[in-house]
């Protein structure tokens, strides 16, 4: 089986400083927590098959099919997922919905329709834009591959349950409109990104 490779969201003392400078709530809880780390996939393919697997279902239920992915198809790869059929990849335990996105996608890329490459020359906005019109593809999973890939500093996702869930516990809130949360993630720019990790961390305590 071949290992997909990952590693950790790399930021250090100064975007910690900064967001505690401006935000003072967010920087007592930083400070609480210590350093949070965060695994992504540098790979920008893999990162995309991860992301559409994680498609509104539970941390726990993207690892199982993760597992069995790897075990299956030894491989991610755009030519290895090309290769086999929506079932056998719906077969790991995700909708057929999921596959056949996967299988599609998968094709277009090994066929050179679609270059993930020329994503590292654009902005974020125009990297969602590119992503967004692939198959299956929405904001929060192109919003993810930004954060959880290309290591971009300053996303911070209004579409991720989580990260809403963190600000609403750091903060004591009820509820959270639009409106507060775009002034929260023009607060922590440049930083966002940081600032998430440590908004999913929250979510979950």
């Amino acid at each position: 089986m071949g290992a997909v490779i990952t590693k950790f969201f790399e930021y250090g003392q100064a975007e910690v400083d900064y967001l505690g400078s401006v935000d003072p709530v967010l920087g007592a809880a930083m400070v609480r927590m210590g350093k949070v780390e965060r695994v992504i996939i540098p790979d920008l393919f893999t990162a995309l098959i991860y992301a559409i697997v994680g498609q509104l279902i539970s941390v726990k239920a993207v690892r199982t099919i993760w597992t069995r992915m790897q075990a299956q198809f030894e491989e991610i790869t755009p030519q290895q997922l090309a290769i086999h059929t929506a079932d056998e990849i719906q077969g790991c335990g995700m909708t057929m919905k999921k596959a056949v996105c996967i299988h599609d996608i998968s094709k277009l890329i090994a066929d050179g329709e679609f270059k993930l490459e020329e994503l590292y020359g654009l902005s974020d906005q125009e990297v969602i834009q590119r992503l967004m019109k692939l198959k299956g593809i929405g904001m929060w999973t192109a919003e993810m591959m930004l954060i959880n890939c290309m290591e971009r500093p300053d996303v911070v996702s209004w579409g991720d349950i989580a990260i809403r869930r963190g600000m609403m516990k750091l903060y004591g809130l009820d509820t959270l409109t639009k409106k507060q949360f775009e002034q929260y993630r023009l607060r922590y720019s440049p930083h966002g990104s940081v600032a998430s990790i440590y908004l999913w961390e929250i979510s979950f305590q």
